[in-house]
């Protein structure tokens, strides 16, 4: 059993790029007339691609983003850090 405590780290460039690609598949998600953050927060959760529409390449978009570092990134604008 490994009991050591993991770290993840980002960079502020990661975190734009991140920022950035989420814009994107939101409004990819908006023009095809899904609920977004519901989208999102399915696909976060299941890494089922299909929450995540093809329209405009947001799929593919969608799909390069690390789940680990955007939930750092999220929990850190969350908390003003």
């Amino acid at each position: 059993m490994n009991d050591k405590t993991r770290i993840v780290n980002i960079s502020a460039e990661n975190s734009g790029f991140m920022r950035q690609t989420l814009q994107e598949v939101y409004a990819a998600l908006v023009e095809r007339g899904y609920d977004p953050l519901g989208q999102i927060v399915g696909y976060l959760l299941s890494e089922d691609p299909t929450y995540i529409t093809t329209h405009g390449g947001a799929r593919s978009l969608a799909q390069k983003i690390d789940r680990d570092e955007l939930l750092k990134a999220m929990l850190k604008e969350y908390l003003s850090l």
